[in-house]
């Protein structure tokens, strides 16, 4: 939590929403959002007090008992109109997004789109919670299922997507006929409750969305909450795993998606321009701030000697303001974000790597005071530097050389983490090789960062997640929901009024 300067005073406050008002916080602890191309103080967010996140809950708890019996079509169509509203205002969402996050405008759009993609996926909730049934399993027996929603579930975002992870979260979990309380990045909270009232416009009820704003009491206090029962969190290994272990010990469900160390491999074979874009897209697009974020490539062979092309590639992005047009890289979250990345790229220089392209203390006129790191590019990296070891979360590219496909396989099979992974080759049989015998939840094969659309789920695997089930698509249904199986009897003779309570199964 940082202390409030005489701009943050002066600045407009961000509301909690309880029980579908947004309501003034009474805490006395407050931390600015700041513009990080320009450290303009944007708004002050309260870190609610207890009290404040009980009436959350609380809100949310009663509104379950009549939310969880509203016709499955009623709550479809709340997410069909808040679609609606989304594309309506797409233009504000995402300058809000950059103004507050930093990432260019085309990057905020699509931070945007890729959440509205999942709400229109909880508007066909209908064809996603059904349940089973099998006929007459024994004499005139018959055994069903129903999907039926938990109670208060609860998400934590991050600051990189405050947009798309929301959208992840709360529709899914309200389409299956939960209610939620939601807790966004202290650092950019304006997008998401600009998205919480488009929600409640588009019709979610009183108590069935809520949202409070907080650091490491306000996530305890989730953790440990006995109303909630599902929690679902996005962002760094060491929260993710004190959520997951404090939330599961309190004998809640949890999904966490975590920290990442996202690799590709480059055959000799790949088309070299596809594939030089797409690493430039994939490792410098916002920032490289993102758990997909394409952070060290493998050249197999002849293609090591596409270095060179890659540093040319990465000179020609444009570093400026979210708000500039052509800015292909935006600034850092914060001045603590930058001072972390430019002490990596030092660690680097100093444990043996090349600096192949050093981005630290750009020139960006207009905008001297931004967080800006350039695009950066280290070869002859090794496991046990830091570079390669941590998750950078920021615009740095590592380079390895390998001399086969298994032994670059064999090299990303070493890392503990299991996000994202990809091939660039025109070899079906390379990729097919790759795809099964690569250990990690999400591959692509031409396409650098493989997060799927929601029709299937986010499958991070190994250190990169705990909990079995991810977020959206099927597997959220699953998470939202509990399944009750019945199993009933009904008698051809109940006209004669004699009541037979036996069921033999023989």
């Amino acid at each position: 939590m940082n202390a409030i300067s005489e701009q943050g005073l002066k600045a407009p406050t961000v509301k909690l929403l309880i029980n579908g008002q947004m309501v003034e916080s009474q805490t006395t602890e407050w931390r600015e959002v700041i513009n990080p191309a320009t450290q303009e103080v944007l708004a002050r967010v309260p870190f609610a007090t207890q009290q404040e996140i009980d009436a959350a809950v609380a809100s949310a708890k009663a509104a379950f008992k009549t939310w969880k019996k509203t016709p499955i079509g009623a709550r479809a169509r709340v997410f069909l109109k808040l679609q609606q509203l989304i594309r309506e205002n797409m233009g504000e969402l995402a300058a809000m997004l950059t103004a507050e996050q930093g990432k260019t405008l085309p990057d905020a759009e699509g931070d945007v789109f890729r959440g509205l993609e999942v709400v229109e996926h909880a508007a066909s909730i209908g064809n996603l919670q059904l349940g089973e049934l099998a006929n007459n399993v024994a004499n005139g027996v018959d055994t069903y299922t129903l999907m039926q929603p938990l109670g208060v579930c609860a998400g934590i975002t991050p600051f990189n997507f405050p947009a798309m992870i929301p959208l992840w979260m709360f529709p899914m979990a309200i389409a299956t006929g939960n209610t939620f309380v939601l807790k966004p990045s202290e650092q950019d909270p304006m997008v998401t409750m600009r998205l919480c009232e488009l929600a409640l416009e588009a019709g979610v009820p009183a108590g069935v969305l809520n949202v409070i704003h907080g650091g490491e009491a306000a996530v305890n206090a989730i953790c440990d909450h006995p109303d909630i029962k599902a929690i679902s969190f996005v962002g760094s290994t060491k929260v993710g795993t004190h959520v997951y272990n404090r939330a599961s010990l309190a004998g809640k469900r949890v999904q966490c998606m975590m920290g990442a160390k996202n690799h590709a491999i480059v055959m000799p074979d790949a088309n070299k321009e596809q594939t030089l874009n797409a690493i430039a897209g994939a490792a410098f697009g916002a920032a490289g701030q993102r758990c997909m974020a394409l952070t060290t490539v493998i050249l197999v062979g002849e293609s090591q000697q596409w270095i060179g092309d890659l540093v040319a590639k990465a000179k020609t992005l444009k570093i400026s303001a979210g708000t500039e047009q052509g800015a292909d890289v935006g600034p850092l979250i914060s001045c603590a974000a930058r001072s972390r990345v430019e002490s990596l790229i030092a660690s680097g220089v100093a444990e043996g790597a090349k600096l192949e392209l050093d981005g630290r203390n750009p020139s960006v006129v207009g905008y001297e005071k931004g967080n800006f790191v350039a695009p950066t590019i280290f070869s002859a990296v090794k496991p046990g530097m830091a570079i390669y070891d941590q998750e950078i979360f920021g615009p740095v590219l590592c380079l390895v050389a390998a001399d086969s496909l298994d032994q670059a396989i064999g090299f990303i099979n070493d890392n503990p983490n299991g996000n994202g992974t990809a091939i660039f080759t025109q070899s079906g049989a390379a990729a097919h090789k790759f795809q099964e015998d690569i250990d990690v939840g999400q591959v692509g094969i031409n396409v650098p960062i493989p997060v799927p659309v929601p029709l299937f789920s986010f499958s991070g695997s190994r250190a990169s997640k705990l909990g079995d089930l991810g977020p959206y698509g099927k597997q959220v249904v699953l998470f939202y929901t509990q399944t009750k199986t019945i199993t009933s009897r009904w008698f051809d003779d109940a006209s004669t009024g004699t009541l037979n309570t036996t069921i033999s199964l023989k």
